[in-house]
């Protein structure tokens, strides 16, 4: 298919131009703070290394009982504009987990887009935290809060795309390889509606080499252009050009037979975006029984098919009892915990080091002391 728009990343380039290439490779040998906002940023051996982060600090923690405190005194904030279970927890624990803080904030408890513009907010948040994540309604406030904030920024989740559920669902896979395959050798199946993460998958799938499928009806599929943040943005594009590099192919279709050979089989739910959410009638007469993952489907695919779910997932409808809570084929308890494991390693590998200068803390210190002392401390 023609490129009928430009990906995210793509834009930002063609904005910039040539001369600011330049400028980015000299910035970044300087260190310059780095967002998480879009897997598509990333090169694949970028994300293996995060992959290789979590997996050794998950061993670390897991296996040996010890807790690298290499983010000690650090302190992250969490801005969510829509509920959450996995995301908050996750964000929260890694953090601890790496001797930080973390700290909430929910709707309506801090200014963002409101009273004051998300870029003030940005320069603002950007010099109280170390690093920021945040879920948010519109692509475009974390892409701006990124713009403006001098500290990394996380998407945490947009209606775009959920790039930390995209690190956390390669790592499962990676943990859950077929024998003798590597994760290039894999063909990954989503189910159902073009969500932003079944957008997600795809994107992380053509970046890794993989054989991603959709198995969905017209109109809920990624060609249909259901999930744009940019009407010149064309979806399906960005991951032809990441298949390009990886050698991975992109299947779209309404046949089941586009399935067979799935290794990994994954759906979300029906009802679409949180401010969108169709009627249950709506959807059911939509994606029921077709797009339902049951038994059967699996084993259509391959007798030895995983099951993965982004999770919270609406049981009886997307997928059943059967598959969700089998010991042998479901992955998506372990694919929730590894959301833990994969954050702690985005947190790692973004947020800077605090390098110590030991004559200008003797010397404030010394300063402190004066004080404190002066005041009977």
């Amino acid at each position: 298919m023609p490129v009928q728009g430009e990906s995210l990343c793509q834009k930002a380039v063609a904005k910039k131009g040539a001369a600011h290439k330049q400028t980015y490779r000299k910035e970044e040998t300087h260190m310059a703070k780095k967002d998480y906002i879009d897997t598509n940023d990333f090169t694949k051996e970028e994300l293996l290394d995060m992959i290789e982060l979590a997996s050794s600090m998950k061993a670390m923690i897991k296996k040996g009982g010890r807790y690298p405190q290499i983010l000690k005194n650090k302190t992250l904030g969490m801005i969510f504009q829509q509920v959450s279970t996995r995301t908050r927890i996750s964000f929260e624990t890694a953090m601890t987990d790496l001797g930080g803080h973390a700290q909430f904030y929910g709707p309506g408890t801090i200014q963002l887009g409101g009273h004051e513009s998300i870029a003030d907010s940005g320069r603002v948040m950007g010099s109280l935290v170390d690093i920021l994540m945040a879920r948010v309604d519109r692509h475009k406030d974390v892409a701006d809060l990124a713009k403006y904030a001098a500290c990394p920024v996380i998407n945490g989740m947009s209606e775009y795309n959920h790039p930390t559920q995209e690190l956390g669902d390669l790592l499962t896979m990676m943990e859950n390889l077929p024998e003798g395959k590597k994760i290039e050798d894999c063909k990954l199946a989503f189910i159902g509606d073009a969500t932003q993460v079944c957008v997600s998958l795809m994107f992380i799938c053509s970046k890794m080499g993989m054989d991603f499928v959709q198995f969905g009806p017209k109109g809920h599929q990624i060609t249909d252009g259901g999930l744009q943040v940019d009407t010149n943005i064309d979806l399906l594009a960005i991951g032809e050009e990441n298949c390009k590099v990886s050698g991975g192919t992109i299947t779209i279709s309404d046949d089941i037979e586009c399935i067979k050979g799935a290794d990994f089989i994954y759906t979300d739910v029906w009802y679409g975006l949180y401010d969108d959410e169709e009627e249950g009638s709506s959807y059911m007469d939509v994606f029921y029984p077709k797009y339902q993952v049951t038994m059967d489907m699996m084993n259509f695919a391959n007798p030895n098919s995983k099951f993965m779910h982004c999770l919270p997932a609406s049981r009886g409808e997307e997928v059943v009892d059967e598959v969700m809570d089998n010991p042998e084929r479901s992955l998506c308890w372990d694919e929730a915990e590894n959301r833990k494991h994969s954050i702690r390693a985005i947190l790692a590998y973004l947020c800077p080091k605090t390098v110590e200068n030991a004559a200008e803390a003797d010397a404030a210190e010394a300063r402190m002391n004066a004080v404190l002392a002066k005041i009977g401390k």
